[in-house]
């Protein structure tokens, strides 16, 4: 595929926390670390999804949207599912539909909405990514033990509820 930018070298890229300082706050710190993580793992992903299935994170995560939803999903759906704009995922579903991977049916009740839904092919090759996609995802944490993992799972989701509560509502 052509439009996959060539990967970037992780030592070529100083992390986030790297750039901190001990005058920094405990919590930029612990902030830029969890940030750091996101990136790191993200990164890793985004590369194995690009040699493996020659393919990106972002047509994986629309096929894992419409692979949770067998019905299909409207445009607008998979947007706020994605929390991205509809021109972002009008132009990865166009790609999609291109290799037939997903299908587009017209609402009979609004006819300027489509349904997207995997097609068979679409189906089998997201499993295969699927699977692979959970395996390196354990690769990638089997370096914690067990009473890490959960002690992180439970820390974090102590912190996602206080972050709900904190959040600045938008308009």
């Amino acid at each position: 595929m052509n439009d996959i930018p060539p990967p970037v070298a992780i030592e070529d890229t100083p992390d986030l926390e790297t750039l901190t300082g001990p005058e920094d706050h405990d919590d930029l710190r612990l902030w830029l670390r969890l940030l750091t993580c996101c990136n790191l793992i993200e990164g890793d992903i985004r590369g194995r999804l690009r040699t493996e299935y020659e393919t990106t994170l972002p047509r994986f995560d629309l096929m894992a949207q419409l692979h949770r939803a067998p019905e299909g999903m409207k445009m607008s759906e998979l947007s706020r599912h994605m929390m991205v704009t509809n021109g972002n995922i009008t132009g990865i579903t166009d790609q999609l539909e291109k290799e037939g991977l997903v299908q587009r049916n017209k609402v009979l009740t609004d006819r300027r909405s489509s349904l997207i839904k995997l097609t068979a092919k679409g189906r089998r090759i997201f499993k295969k990514m699927a699977s692979s996609h959970e395996q390196w995802i354990q690769d990638l944490l089997a370096g914690l033990s067990e009473k890490s993992r959960k002690n992180l799972f439970e820390a974090l989701g102590e912190l996602k509820l206080v972050a709900q509560t904190r959040l600045t509502p938008r308009p």
